[in-house]
């Protein structure tokens, strides 16, 4: 069965939620991934308000489209996060900001993440995508040195805080999947490793798998995906650029804004990228994953009613099923 093939909306959410639906309808998606922020889905409203989640199944309806999974990255950042500052300011609601003090910001952040797994539940979705935040990233150049127990405390205090989270996700028979991602808990291969160790591989916590965050660190998404197959929760396609060797770009991006050419990477169209796609496909048929590939449009560098559509007709090129088992008898019989 062909995987369907999705849109996260979170690039999309200064438009109105209707608006989205009818433009990816338009282009041929099978669904959307959901963002709960602008006035796409908030899982307050879907928990307290009987007839939320009807009104926005019935949009979706109305153009034909299925719902998948839903994502909520802002929030989830905000409840490991250290320091809370202006950046959370500028991407968190006044519910959960309140009135900025840190640890309040954390608790408000985590029980709307509880309040997202019962949300999906309502709407008939398995599948939560975020971000975790993390109070250790800030050590990551590891100077002034940061000790072991340091490194140890911020792991400590990610199964603190996400496990009663997690409580939640099981009671819901919900499921997070964590982009790995840099200024996460879980930002590359070994730091995904820990993670999971320290909340004891619990089953609700698995992994949204996004090869655009692997290329620029010069890891393997191949191998990820081969390693973790049990976690893989969820797919964004996302490309990445690499524009480094010219003796100027740096890989950590030099504060520059996405687009300028003096960026040692950058993320592009799907297709335009360094991302193999092709033995990626091969590799998520291999492991089993027949569940969405979701398009995350992020190329500043194009204008996105020209890139949305343009990722789907590669995705739909390229993305094949592994072979089916009618397949798989006759060809271990053939002499």
């Amino acid at each position: 069965m062909t995987r369907p093939i999705t849109l996260f909306t979170g690039q999309w959410a200064d438009l109105p939620f209707e608006e989205v639906a009818r433009l990816a309808s338009g282009w041929g998606y099978d669904g959307l991934e959901i963002a709960c922020w602008g006035d796409h889905f908030d899982p307050w409203a879907a928990v307290e308000d009987p007839g939320y989640v009807q009104a926005k199944r019935d949009v979706l309806d109305r153009y034909g489209l299925e719902v998948y999974a839903i994502s909520n990255h802002l929030k989830g950042q905000a409840v490991c996060d250290d320091p809370i500052d202006a950046r959370h300011r500028d991407i968190l609601p006044d519910r959960i900001w309140g009135d900025g003090d840190p640890e309040g910001v954390r608790q408000r952040a985590a029980e709307e993440m509880k309040n997202t797994a019962r949300a999906a539940r309502l709407l008939g979705v398995d599948t939560v995508v975020g971000f975790t935040g993390s109070s250790i990233w800030k050590y990551v150049a590891m100077f002034p040195p940061a000790s072991e127990a340091l490194v140890d405390a911020g792991y400590e205090d990610f199964a603190s805080r996400w496990n009663p989270i997690l409580d939640v996700f099981d009671a819901e028979g919900v499921r997070f999947a964590h982009e790995v991602h840099p200024s996460e808990i879980a930002y590359d291969y070994w730091t995904t490793v820990r993670t999971l160790e320290a909340i004891g591989h619990r089953e609700a916590f698995g992994l949204n798998w996004d090869p655009s965050h692997f290329v620029w660190q010069d890891l393997d998404p191949l191998g990820f995906l081969w390693d973790f197959k049990d976690r893989i929760y969820h797919v964004d396609c996302k490309d990445a650029k690499k524009q480094v060797g010219n003796g100027r770009n740096g890989r950590l991006g030099s504060h520059l804004p996405w687009a300028d050419p003096r960026r040692g990477w950058d993320f592009v169209s799907t297709g335009r990228g360094d991302v193999p796609w092709e033995a990626c496909f091969r590799m998520l048929s291999s492991i089993g994953y027949d569940g969405p590939v979701s398009v995350e449009w992020e190329d500043a560098g194009m204008d996105r009613l020209v890139g949305a559509p343009e990722a789907l007709a590669f995705v739909k090129a390229n993305l094949f099923d592994a072979p089916d088992a009618a397949f798989d008898a006759a060809f271990s019989t053939k002499e």
